[in-house]
């Protein structure tokens, strides 16, 4: 072990190396520049979000072994904000500097079969899953789970990519299973029996390499088309329910020997259980919220997991909520972009804008957000729809 590994904790002046420089690589960069560290990240876009608030952005895609080693030559520790890091590259890295959270975890994680598999080893609550490797071990494991499925490439996909569904109309049709296959690649996944669904919520937590660990309070979750849509902290359920999850994601901590973050994300269907649906090891969109609702946000937190200082706490100073603005924003009917009118939005009592300094619009992809606090987790949510769609009224007008 190099005697950058061995000095713990890494105070600030040190520097974090991030393998992602997009939205999630900025805010984190941004919140440990505040700390007083110094922020490199290795990001295949040159232009990526993050560029523009840290120290040096290496080019290179996240298989790329030699520049991941440059990555930890250059880092006292290294974190991730996506999952899409290869084997290699993490080892590279981890030749250097810690790399946290570390690679046996992330590769449970970047196969769903593996994640559903591991959830279920462990005696986390999940749904009916079954993995496929086959068009035959689909067409059956639909038969087998009743009809109505989800089905997952087991890696890659997210926001709705790498997924299909099927049997929502009636019986599943084989022009439904062909197009579910084609969805996953015509490779591995996994095949889930649909939820009958109340609501959706995820529990942040985080874990330091001494072991403390603090979850978040519930968020609810609200997802239109695959995508977040709106999230809002603390969700508004029992004070059991929220106890519930958030052992539900310290356990999960724990037994994986976590060292930074975890969104765990969970379905809450019609009979009041809860069962886990996907794992993220690092910042989540669902808690962007946490800058405006906790006293310590997840990009904090964050920085504070990964160079093992004491975690932030964690309690809610005001319920906020966050509303996703995609691309579609700045696309005019006639393909042309235009500039949203975010002064409309900023009327609205509460509300804050957050802009990522991605440069080309594209539908469905994530711009930035608006946040708005409230005196409760209703107000905050009425508040920051309401900002979007004064913003969503004011971009559909046709500029001079």
């Amino acid at each position: 072990m190099s005697a950058k590994q061995a000095a713990r904790p890494i105070l600030p002046g040190s520097t974090i190396g991030i393998f992602g420089g997009g939205q999630l690589g900025r805010m984190t960069a941004m919140a440990a520049r505040a700390m007083g560290y110094r922020i490199v990240v290795l990001d295949p876009d040159p232009a990526c979000p993050a560029r523009f608030v840290v120290d040096e952005c290496i080019e290179a895609t996240w298989n790329d072994s030699i520049e991941a080693a440059n990555l930890g030559r250059a880092s006292d520790v290294v974190t991730l904000e996506i999952e899409q890091i290869a084997p290699a590259s993490m080892e590279a890295a981890a030749s250097f500097a810690p790399v946290r959270p570390g690679g046996q975890m992330l590769a449970i994680i970047q196969d769903r079969v593996e994640q559903k598999n591991w959830l279920r080893r462990n005696g986390f609550p999940v749904g009916d899953f079954v993995a496929v490797r086959s068009l035959e071990q689909l067409e059956a494991a639909i038969k087998q789970l009743g009809g109505r499925c989800f089905c997952k490439s087991a890696t890659g996909g997210y926001d709705g990519r790498g997924q299909g569904k099927v049997g929502f109309r009636g019986e599943a049709t084989r022009e439904e299973i062909h197009d579910a296959w084609e969805a996953l690649g015509c490779g591995p996944g996994v095949v889930e029996k649909a939820i009958e669904l109340e609501r959706e919520i995820s529990v942040m937590v985080a874990r330091s390499p001494n072991g403390e660990v603090k979850a978040y309070p519930a968020a609810l979750n609200h997802h239109e088309h695959q995508i977040l849509e709106w999230s809002v902290i603390p969700a508004p359920v029992s004070d059991e329910m929220q106890q519930q999850a958030r052992t539900i994601a310290e356990e999960i901590a724990d037994t994986f020997q976590l060292e930074g973050l975890l969104a765990v994300e969970m379905f809450v269907d019609r009979d009041g259980r809860l069962l886990i649906n996907e794992l993220a090891p690092r910042p989540h969109n669902s808690y962007h919220a946490s800058e405006r609702a906790c006293q310590t946000s997840q990009f904090e937190q964050h920085v504070r997991a990964v160079c093992d200082l004491p975690l932030g706490d964690v309690d809610v100073v005001s319920p906020a909520a966050i509303v996703n603005l995609l691309g579609d924003l700045w696309i005019a009917e006639d393909g042309s972009e235009r500039m949203p009118e975010f002064d409309a939005a900023l009327n609205v009592p509460g509300v804050r804008l957050h802009l990522y300094e991605k440069l080309r619009p594209r539908k469905g992809r994530k711009m930035g957000h608006l946040s708005a606090t409230g005196a409760s987790a209703e107000e905050a949510v009425d508040r920051v729809l309401r900002a979007k769609q004064r913003l969503v009224m004011e971009a559909a007008i046709p500029q001079a």
